[in-house]
C-alpha cells in the first residue's frame, strides 16, 4: 500500500502545482486589463489661491479624488489643462474622468453622477452704499472688477456684452482684485467662495459684503468610452458618498 501511495501523491502535486501556473497569469492578466483613471482639471482654480513649494495650485479636489481612488482601489493620475483642452480630452476619450459643473459640451461623450458631490458659489462684493445684487441684470450700467482668466460661466459674456453698459476692469489676481475694490475702483468684484475667503482673511476689508449670484454644483464626470461606464460611476456615487468632503473645506450640497 505504501508504494502505491506515492505515487498517488506525486500525481496531485503535479496537478496542483499545473492549476497553479494557469490561474496565477490570469488573474494577473485580469489586474493588467485594468484601465488606469486620468483625472484632468483647470489648471485655474475656482476653489483655492494656495500653492505648493513648486508652485502648483492646491486643488482640494485632488484630495477628494485620492481618497474616492484609494476607496475604490483604482490606478491614477492626475493632471492640470487650460479649460479648453481639458474639455478637449475628455470629448475625444483620451482622458477619462473629472470633477465638474454639468458642462452641456460633454453630455455626448461623458456620464454624470446623478447628484452633485460639492458645491461652490460665484460672489458679487460690493463695499459702502453700493446696492445688493440680487441677479447679473442688476449690474447693468455699473462697473465691475473681474479676474483674467475667468469666464464665469454665462455671465462673462454678459458682462462684456455692449449693451448691458458695465465698465470691466481686468485684475491679473484675485488679491489685486480685492485691492481693487478697497481702493473704489469700480462698485463690484466678482470671485468665486474659496479664493475670496482666503483673501479676506489674510487682508480684511472694513465696510464689505457679499451677494450669491449662482451657485455651482459639481459632479463626478467619466468618459463613455470607460469599459463599464454605468457600472463604474455607480461604484463612485457609492464610495463618494461616505467620504468627508469638509476636512478639505469642500461642501456638499
Amino acid at each position: 500500500m505504501e508504494r502505491e501511495s506515492k505515487p498517488k501523491n506525486y500525481i496531485l502535486r503535479w496537478l496542483m502545482t499545473i492549476m497553479i501556473l494557469v490561474v496565477a497569469p490570469c488573474a494577473s492578466l485580469a489586474e493588467d486589463t485594468t484601465i488606469p483613471i486620468e483625472y484632468v482639471y483647470p489648471d485655474q482654480s475656482v476653489w483655492t489661491t494656495k500653492t505648493d513649494a513648486k508652485g502648483v495650485l492646491e486643488n482640494p479636489l485632488l484630495h477628494l479624488a485620492k481618497a474616492l481612488f484609494s476607496e475604490l482601489h483604482l490606478e491614477w493620475n492626475a493632471k492640470p489643462y487650460p479649460a479648453g483642452r481639458m474639455f478637449e480630452r475628455l470629448e475625444q476619450g483620451t482622458s477619462n474622468f473629472s470633477i465638474l459643473v454639468r458642462a452641456p459640451r460633454l453630455a455626448e461623450s461623458c456620464i454624470f453622477s446623478k447628484k452633485p458631490v460639492v458645491f461652490t458659489e460665484l460672489r458679487v462684493y460690493r463695499k459702502g452704499a453700493s446696492p445688493a445684487i440680487t441677479e447679473k441684470t442688476d449690474l447693468r450700467g455699473k462697473s465691475v472688477i473681474v479676474i483674467r482668466g475667468y469666464s464665469y460661466g454665462g455671465i462673462g459674456k454678459f458682462l462684456r456684452d455692449p449693451a448691458n453698459n458695465i465698465a470691466v476692469n481686468e485684475a491679473l489676481r484675485h488679491e489685486a482684485a480685492f485691492q481693487m475694490l478697497e481702493y473704489g475702483r469700480a462698485e463690484y468684484l466678482i470671485d468665486y467662495t474659496g479664493p475670496s475667503e482666503e483673501i479676506l482673511i489674510a487682508q480684511p476689508i472694513s465696510d464689505i459684503a457679499h451677494d450669491v449670484l449662482d451657485r455651482l454644483d459639481v459632479f463626478l464626470v467619466l468618459s463613455k468610452n470607460y469599459p463599464d461606464a454605468e457600472n463604474m460611476m455607480e461604484r463612485m456615487e457609492k464610495a463618494v458618498a461616505s467620504i468627508d468632503v469638509g476636512q478639505w473645506g469642500l461642501q456638499r450640497p
